[in-house]
Order: structure tokens, then C-alpha cells, then sequence
């Protein structure tokens, strides 16, 4: 971000969002009306909508200070990069990228007049710093970071709290007051919405892999099964990695017995599916993608601790199912092998589309996610499920290739649908990806392996990692796109500042405060997130 060589001079060009400036010359033009924009402003304008957070941090090239501090006065100054680096700590910890997440916390600072800091930013933590005063006393705010669990209401709220601070909506107090609420607010549903999110993730995409309402069902049962088990775990504090195990346990045991005793039921089941569901169930709380997305974006630091984390929680759930194998053949219930799938007809590609979709929005229902949240992932999700299973399976493309491209639809149309909403495109991407995660491919490596099939095995595990690759590109290239469509203006000094056009900026409500509200702060010591939804 370009901006001037001092901090707090009174010499610098003031705005607000609005781009009005108080020492602007006479020549400054206005923003052409709406009655004179062309169509094609017109179509582009009704398209992309407002300009998400970061698109208006990028449009920046000189510092707008809402409110001028003392820059002479450490508290104030330190009071400022905390305030900026408690925000850095609540976007990492919901799941925000490494580059997005340093460019808005330079977007708070500068919004109060501090414009020559320095951020650093690792998966745990978040360090901001600046120099004040003639003898440049050094000063440093730091804000440790739990580990990233998808929390999609808190992330729509703090990008709230962003975006009022850049509009000069917002003192410093009153910043701060905002972030206070924000970090108490209680979660949006209750325990149990958010069990029947996980639970109706499972039976989606099992569904999706080909299996009835039947066994949808009783996936359903064994991943509420899983999630509570693991509730109850990570409430005693035992080790993530151990948790993802016994869940991938529970998984393979609950599809041998079944598979053992499908002689008395009525129905075709095929374990493999109930055991991929699973898998899926648990890999969408983790952070493979946005691993492999800050690696993409200029973060090899955070990115390579983050795809470490993941792999090493994916590695849980491979332990568990392994162990799982194992013991259904010392029990005498093996499980069959897999069963490779046949081409889809359109009935059954159209199945697989809608099952998709909803598997989408019961991510974001299951990552508290609002309503305007989990309409926008469902419609990006039903975009890139109707190109991966109507377009590029049925031409015979690879399943890597099919899925980045899909990826890239997710990113382009969540990016603009995301954008208009004024959702955080991360919602759309990780939601919107769900569906096509490798879960039935990281089994069947797993099952080979232990079945003295060595090649095959390591085939379908490299065929995993190439897959979460190709989605976590296709997101970063959709996302770029949708950022190119329509670029917002750009603050320049030639013949004055003039002043971009915003479309249609949504008012911000204040925050409720009535008996209803206060009842729901009692849930949210029973809130985490992610696939650990119980903390005592």
C-alpha cells in the first residue's frame, strides 16, 4: 500500500470512504451519476457489486486518518496496534489468509494515521510494529492465535468492524468496544443446529458417493456419533491428533459391523462410502486448502506451518482408519475392497449436484454461518458441481483437472456473490470446495497400503494431494478474477482527489441488546467450532 513518508503530518490529504477531501482544489471531479453510466457500467455494476474488504484496502494509495492520535503518546500509539493486531488474530483464527489478513490489519492502522508499521504474522501469532518519536522508540503490539477453526459469523463481524473503522465510522474507542463484543459474542446456533449441520454434511455426501437414503441415514448416526465422541475429548483436552483418530475409528468399525450384518437389512451398502463420508466430515474442518492458498499467495511461512498442521491432523485420520482395518480383520469382518464407480447418467449426475450443494450449506451451517452466508456457498457450490459433474467428467477430463476448474468457478462466482452480500469470500471458497474434497480417494490409498498393494495405494494418496492442490489453485485464480472484473477506483492526487463511486453500501445495524441476546451468552462456553463444538 502506497502511502506518505510520515505518520500523523497535517500536511497529508484527508478522506473518508466517500472520497471527500477538505483541501481538495476547486477542479476535483464528482463521481458521474447514476443516470449517465453506460450499460456496460451498468451490467458490471449489478455483477460485482461492492468491493470486498481487501479490494478496498488495495484501492488505498494514501492514508485516510479518521481520527489523528498523538503519535508522540506511546499509550495511544500502542493502543492502536493492538487494536490492529487483535483483529490480525481474530481473521487468522477463523480461517483468513496470511496476505489478506496483513493488509487489513495495515488498513486499521493507516485508518488512525499510523502508516509505517511492520507486520508479522505466524500461524500462532501476530506481531505489530512501529517506531514513534524523535529518538524512534520502538513499539510492539503481539496477539497469540489459536488454532484456525472455521467460525463464519465472528469472520463476517470482524470484516464489519473493518470496514466501519475505513469509513471512518468508528473512534479508536469505540473500535475497541467493537472488537470487545465481538471476541464475547456468543455463537449464532445452538448445539444442537450445529450437530445436524455436521450430520446432514455426512449424509450428503453419501449421497453424493452413490448410496440411498438408507445408508445417508445411518451416516448420518455415526457422525453424530464422531462428533460428540470427539466433543467430549477435546473437552478432557486430549491432543487433536489423537481425537481424528478414534473418530476415523469409529468410522471404519461402524461400516465393518454394518457391512457384517447386511445380510438382515433390506438395502445394498457398500462401507466404503459410509467410511468416505467420514473422511470428508472430518478434512472439512481442516485447513488444507487455506494452507496451500497462503503458499500461493507469497506466505511460505505460514502456509508450510499451516499444510504441516493439516497433514499432521490428516495423518490422525488416517492412523484411525488404518487401525480401524486392522481390527475389523482380527474381529473376522474385513471389509470388502473398494468398488471402483461406473459413468453417471444425468439423473445421477443431477443426484450428485443437488447432494453436493447441500453438503455445502450444511458446512456453513455446521461453521455458524448466517443466512446470507450459506445461500452464497450454496449457489457457488451448485456452480462448480453442475461443471465438475455435467461438464468435465462426462468429457472424459482427470478428476485433478476437473476439480481445479470447478475450484475456479467456486472462487469467481462466491467472489462476486460474496462481494455483493459483503461476505468474506473465504466463506464461499471453503464451503464451496466441500463437496469435491478426496475423501473416497485418501481411502482407497489407505486401503490398498494395508492390503499389500503398495502402488496403488500410494497412487490414490498422491492423487489426494493433487486434487486438494488443484482446489486450493482454483480458488486462488477464481478469487483473482473476480477481483479483476471490476477493480474499484483508485485514489490518485493527478488535478485533486477524486472520489470513487461506492455501489450500494449496506448500513450497518448496531448490535442488539435484548433479553434474547443475553440468553444465548450462556452457550458460548459451550462453543468451539469445527469438528469440537463442546468446551467445558
Amino acid at each position: 500500500m502506497a502511502v506518505d513518508g510520515h505518520d500523523g503530518g497535517h500536511d497529508k490529504h484527508q478522506a473518508n470512504e466517500h472520497g471527500t477531501a477538505p483541501n481538495a482544489p476547486a477542479s476535483t471531479q464528482p463521481a458521474a451519476p447514476d443516470d449517465q453510466m453506460s450499460l456496460k457500467e451498468r451490467v458490471l455494476d449489478f455483477v460485482a457489486g461492492p468491493a470486498s474488504t481487501v479490494d478496498l484496502v488495495r484501492s488505498t494509495t494514501t492514508p485516510l486518518p479518521l481520527a489523528p492520535i498523538d503519535y508522540s503518546d506511546p499509550s495511544q500509539v500502542t493502543a492502536v496496534l493492538d487494536l490492529a493486531a487483535r483483529i490480525g488474530g481474530l481473521l487468522l483464527a477463523c480461517g483468513s489468509g496470511n496476505r489478506d489478513t496483513e493488509l487489513q490489519i495495515k488498513a486499521v492502522t493507516s485508518a488512525y494515521g499510523l502508516t509505517q508499521i511492520q507486520v508479522d504474522i505466524t500461524l500462532t501469532s501476530v506481531t505489530v510494529f512501529h517506531l514513534i518519536g524523535a529518538r524512534r522508540t520502538p513499539i510492539t503490539a503481539m496477539r497469540v492465535v489459536s488454532a484456525p477453526i472455521p467460525d463464519f459469523e465472528r469472520l463476517r463481524h470482524t470484516d464489519r468492524v473493518v470496514r466501519r473503522i475505513r469509513a471512518g465510522h468508528l473512534s479508536l474507542e469505540e473500535a475497541i468496544e467493537c472488537i470487545d463484543k465481538v471476541e464475547r459474542e456468543p455463537s449464532k446456533y445452538r448445539l444442537r443446529v450445529i450437530y445436524s449441520g455436521w450430520a446432514l454434511l455426512a449424509s450428503s455426501v453419501t449421497i453424493l458417493l452413490g448410496s440411498g437414503i438408507a445408508v445417508a441415514l445411518i451416516a448420518a448416526c455415526v457422525t453424530l456419533a464422531i462428533v460428540i465422541v470427539i466433543g467430549e475429548l477435546a473437552a478432557r483436552e486430549l491432543p487433536t491428533f489423537f481425537q481424528n483418530a478414534v473418530g476415523g475409528l469409529i468410522a471404519t468399525l461402524s461400516a465393518a459391523f454394518l457391512n457384517a450384518a447386511q445380510g438382515f437389512m433390506p438395502f445394498d451398502m457398500q462401507p466404503s462410502r459410509l467410511i468416505a463420508s467420514g473422511i470428508v466430515v472430518m478434512l472439512a474442518g481442516l485447513t488444507l486448502v487455506q494452507a496451500l492458498q497462503d503458499g500461493m499467495t507469497g506466505a511460505p511461512v505460514t502456509g508450510s506451518a499451516r499444510f504441516f498442521d493439516t497433514m499432521l491432523l490428516t495423518g490422525g485420520i488416517v492412523a484411525g482408519i488404518a487401525l480401524g482395518i486392522e481390527v475389523s480383520g482380527i474381529l473376522g469382518i474385513p471389509l470388502p475392497d473398494v468398488i471402483a464407480g461406473s459413468d453417471l447418467n444425468f439423473t445421477q449426475a443431477t443426484v450428485r449436484v443437488l447432494a453436493g450443494t447441500v453438503a455445502s450449506v450444511a458446512f456453513a451451517l455446521a461453521s455458524n454461518a448466517g443466512l446470507a452466508a450459506l445461500s452464497v456457498s450454496g449457489v457457488a457450490a451448485f456452480v462448480g458441481s453442475a461443471t465438475y459433474y455435467f461438464v468435465m467428467i462426462p468429457q472424459g477430463i482427470h478428476p485433478v483437472t476437473s476439480a481445479g476448474v470447478a475450484a475456479t468457478l467456486i472462487g469467481l462466482i462466491g467472489g462476486l456473490l460474496a462481494r455483493r452480500w459483503s461476505i468474506p469470500p473465504l466463506i464461499t471458497a471453503v464451503s464451496g470446495v466441500t463437496p469435491l474434497l478426496p475423501g473416497m480417494t485418501i481411502y482407497r490409498g489407505m486401503h490398498a497400503l494395508l492390503h499389500d498393494q503398495p502402488m496403488p495405494g500410494f497412487t490414490a494418496l498422491a492423487s489426494a494431494m493433487a486434487i486438494a492442490t488443484a482446489l486450493a489453485a482454483g480458488i486462488v485464480l477464481g478469487e483473482w478474477m473476480a477481483r479483476r472484473i471490476r477493480r474499484p477506483r483508485v485514489l490518485t492526487e493527478d488535478g485533486g482527489l477524486k472520489r470513487p463511486r461506492i455501489a450500494r453500501r449496506k448500513k450497518i445495524k448496531p448490535a442488539k441488546s435484548t433479553h434474547h441476546s443475553i440468553l444465548r451468552r450462556t452457550r458460548i462456553n459451550r462453543f468451539k467450532g469445527g469438528m469440537n463444538p463442546r468446551v467445558d
